[in-house]
């Protein structure tokens, strides 16, 4: 058993059954993160399932399409030390417009093999993920998002290391979804 397992948020914010007694609110397990658009888009956001056209420039759930500038949605999971879970990270990510148009083409043909292909973060990561912004795509499975690996560096080194539950608190809150007072366990 890790020390984690001895801490009482970390029990309550996994336990299904844990309502808190302020506002009854129960998480089953850590909260993901997802970026609705890249952070440039300067149109409306779709609703979930629909496309955005404005123009030339195009947003759907997967991809999008900015003046010249290609993005896809990008899988970042974020280990949580001690815990063997992870928070799961769904940013946008910039690629060269070759490199859009042939992941459409995996998906189309159902490609699974492996492929990498250099890209920039077009978020930016709340808390210490911040700092991560260069690195490089990986398709696997063609229905999977590729996952976004960074570049060599401190930025990667923290990233495998993982993140203590407090840094991943602290990040939460950071993003606007402070849960630390529903973890107390006092109403």
């Amino acid at each position: 058993m890790n020390l984690l397992q001895l801490d009482a948020r970390w029990q309550r914010l996994n336990d299904p059954d844990y309502a808190c007694p302020c506002c009854g609110r129960s998480f089953g397990g850590l909260i993901d993160i997802g970026y609705d658009a890249p952070g440039d888009w300067p149109h409306a956001l779709p609703e979930p399932g629909a496309v955005i056209a404005a123009g030339e420039d195009r947003l759907s759930s997967e991809l999008c399409r900015l003046g010249a500038r290609r993005f896809l949605r990008a899988h970042l999971a974020v280990p949580v030390r001690g815990a063997g879970d992870a928070v799961h990270l769904a940013p946008w990510a910039e690629v060269a417009p070759g490199d859009f148009y042939a992941t459409l083409e995996r998906i189309e043909a159902g490609i699974s093999a492996p492929a990498d292909m250099a890209a920039v973060l077009a978020n930016i990561l709340p808390g210490p993920l911040g700092e991560i912004e260069v690195g490089h795509l990986r398709h696997g499975a063609a229905e999977a998002r590729p996952t976004f690996l960074p570049a060599p560096g401190p930025a990667a080194d923290a990233l495998a290391e993982g993140l203590s539950f407090d840094a991943v608190l602290d990040i939460y809150a950071e993003i606007g979804e402070d849960i630390r007072p529903h973890l107390t366990g006092r109403g």
